[in-house]
């Protein structure tokens, strides 16, 4: 079997230490557990000359990756701006889903930013997509998975200073329950901070290693204030599980396995606090029938919503309305 880089790379290192017994039975423990690591557990990352065996480990282990500074404070600003256009309704998208949080929505609406709490599938949008093609993302998105890569869902998340109905929060849940294509090590998100994210503004919360579970059955939180519309949260999951919060500044970007259990807290301040984010799949993978499974009620309610907005009947499947918004970034779309 061909020698991943990573271990060549340390091959070379070790053919340039020391001989000495003891030196080279230390070497030799080293080689075999990278060797064993890599080909025997390295399941969620690909072999790559980009992320350090740290970095991997810690991926494959947690199920997460946190990358300071990768993007741009020159991009993100443009992405606000083309956000605040679309919010003055100076543009209208094609296929754009703007959202609103339960608690504004009942206000009376002013055409500002103020009143969205989220726009998603924005892939017709050239310069909010642009995000979804930075190669200093798909450099990182490779590693996960492969060459080969789609953009499958695409939201700039404004979360909004709570409204004292704790509307604001987002329940933990796992990214697959809403996905009906696999496999489920073959897709990621990329997840960019617009500004200072941190516990008061409502950062993401996540289970670390909750991506060696299964996918749990998901549906709408009983909270006394309300939920946001597609805001499923897990069931059933340990309250005990450890929790990182994840802190981040502008250009931060987190990359996360789609199983992760994760959400974030109320936004506790005056002010909005915007992210943008994209959910890659390989152009390998392929879509599955959820019928029988525990995502029959997200297919359930996505057709309904479809069907409601664009007047369609059932003939538009599931599979259908993610294909319809999957577009191809780098590589070759083989099966998507």
């Amino acid at each position: 079997q061909k020698m991943s880089r990573p271990l060549e790379r340390l091959r070379v290192i070790i053919n340039h230490l020391d001989r000495h017994p003891a030196g080279i039975a230390r070497q030799a423990f080293l080689f075999l557990f990278y060797y064993f690591f890599f080909f025997q557990f390295g399941r969620y990352t690909l072999d790559n000359d980009l992320l350090t065996p740290e970095q991997r480990l810690f991926y494959e282990e947690n199920g997460f990756l946190l990358i300071r500074n990768l993007v741009s404070k020159q991009d993100i600003d443009r992405f606000r701006r083309e956000f605040e256009r679309i919010c003055r309704q100076e543009i209208k998208v094609p296929g754009l889903v703007v959202m609103r949080d339960v608690a504004i929505a009942k206000s009376e609406f002013v055409p500002d930013q103020r009143a969205v709490s989220k726009v998603q599938d924005f892939q017709e949008d050239p310069e909010l997509f642009r995000y979804c093609s930075l190669p200093k993302i798909l450099k990182y998105v490779e590693c996960f998975i492969g060459p080969n890569i789609m953009a499958m869902h695409t939201m700039l998340i404004n979360k909004p200073p709570d409204a004292g109905k704790k509307t604001s929060r987002h329940p933990m849940h796992q990214d697959l329950h809403y996905f009906p294509f696999r496999p489920v090590d073959r897709i990621v998100c990329a997840w960019t901070a617009m500004e200072t994210v941190n516990r008061q503004n409502g950062c993401l919360v996540v289970l670390p290693g909750s991506h060696k579970g299964t996918l749990q059955e998901h549906d709408y939180p009983e909270w006394e204030g309300g939920v946001n519309k597609m805001y499923h949260g897990v069931r059933d999951y340990d309250p005990e599980h450890p929790r990182v919060h994840l802190e981040m500044e502008k250009g931060d970007t987190v990359f996360f396995h789609p199983l992760l259990i994760h959400g974030s807290g109320m936004n506790q301040t005056q002010g909005f606090r915007k992210a943008i984010s994209c959910h890659y799949a390989s152009g390998d993978c392929y879509y599955i029938d959820v019928k029988g499974t525990t995502q029959e009620n997200i297919e359930k309610e996505v057709k309904e919503i479809i069907v409601r907005r664009h007047a369609v009947g059932d003939e538009l499947t599931f599979k259908d309305t993610w294909a319809i918004r999957g577009r191809l970034v780098q590589g070759e779309r083989i099966s998507m």
